[in-house]
């Protein structure tokens, strides 16, 4: 099943409960939630309060929180009414425990991978996973343009999945457009990750168009 996630990255923070019924109406039922530390990632975004009061806003939807943070399941109970919960390879040193801990919370959970990292990586925790979310940009800045090399990867990860018979959600993020999205979605991914192409203009037109795209 295919899934739009658009990205609070790019919300009008003055209007958050607009603008988030507003992509709840036009159709999508996820909402990505980017945090970040300045340590993994060179800047920081928002955190627990947030997340708390989108939850208390919208508690029907579902939260897919992307963790761009060292050692991320410290912060496991801070944000455990999340549906799905996404670590990244890099920033944790034991990714099978943090993974078992996530899931013993009753999350989903999805392991990331910046765009350098090899799809390899994966291969020891797949069976683990709920999803795998590759990078197509360097994490921790939106509005950066895709990474064609990218395709590649998802193709390649599909692959795996299918020859251990394995139904993993694949994760897009960064750089995704109308232009580039059916190719994206040609090459096995599955959630899409969109920020400025959701919240840039007309919010409803924007995801009215991605899911027709999508389906």
């Amino acid at each position: 099943m295919n899934i739009l996630a658009p990205s609070m990255l790019s919300i009008d923070f003055g209007n958050i409960e607009r603008d988030l019924k507003e992509v709840t109406l036009a159709g999508a039922d996820t909402i990505h939630f980017d945090v970040m530390d300045g340590m993994f990632v060179p800047n920081i975004s928002f955190g627990q309060p947030v997340f708390k009061a989108v939850r208390k806003l919208m508690p029907d939807i579902a939260l897919d929180v992307h963790m761009m943070v060292q050692e991320p399941t410290r912060y496991l109970k801070d944000f455990e009414s999340a549906d799905i919960m996404t670590i990244h390879l890099e920033a944790t040193s034991d990714v099978l425990k943090s993974v078992k801990e996530i899931k013993a919370a009753g999350l989903k959970v999805g392991l990331a991978l910046k765009p350098a990292t090899p799809v390899e990586e994966l291969l020891p925790y797949l069976e683990e996973l709920d999803m795998v979310l590759l990078m197509s940009v360097e994490p921790g800045f939106g509005g950066q343009s895709f990474r064609p090399e990218t395709l590649d990867k998802i193709r390649l990860a599909r692959k795996y999945m299918q020859e251990r018979s394995l139904d993993i959600d694949i994760e897009i993020d960064g750089g995704v457009t109308s232009d580039n999205l059916p190719q994206i979605l040609e090459a096995g991914a599955n959630v899409i990750v969109t920020g400025s192409s959701i919240f840039n203009g007309n919010i409803t037109d924007n995801v009215k168009r991605f899911l027709e795209i999508m389906r």
